[in-house]
């Protein structure tokens, strides 16, 4: 079940500038696209692998704040898995 949450246009536009950035690393542009994706619909969710790599950019002292903008607006959207 999707989550009603979507990327505001503000971390649309870090995700935007992260993606067209050639010094941004893979995790980053994982995480950017990802955030990006959402930023139109409400019916997609982050993925694992989009999730990890925005962890990884979250806890990353050399990531910009621009590029880490984005990977929390991706991570908030990760749907969370049920412990049994």
């Amino acid at each position: 079940m999707a989550k009603s949450k979507q990327t505001s246009p503000k971390a649309a536009q870090a995700a935007a500038k992260t993606l067209s950035s050639k010094d941004t690393g893979k995790a980053s542009k994982s995480a950017a696209g990802s955030a990006l994706t959402q930023s139109r619909t409400r019916k997609e969710t982050t993925g694992k692998n989009a999730a990890s790599a925005a962890s990884a950019v979250l806890r990353d002292g050399r990531t910009s704040k621009t590029s880490k903008s984005a990977a929390g607006s991706a991570l908030s959207q990760r749907e969370k898995s049920s412990k049994k």
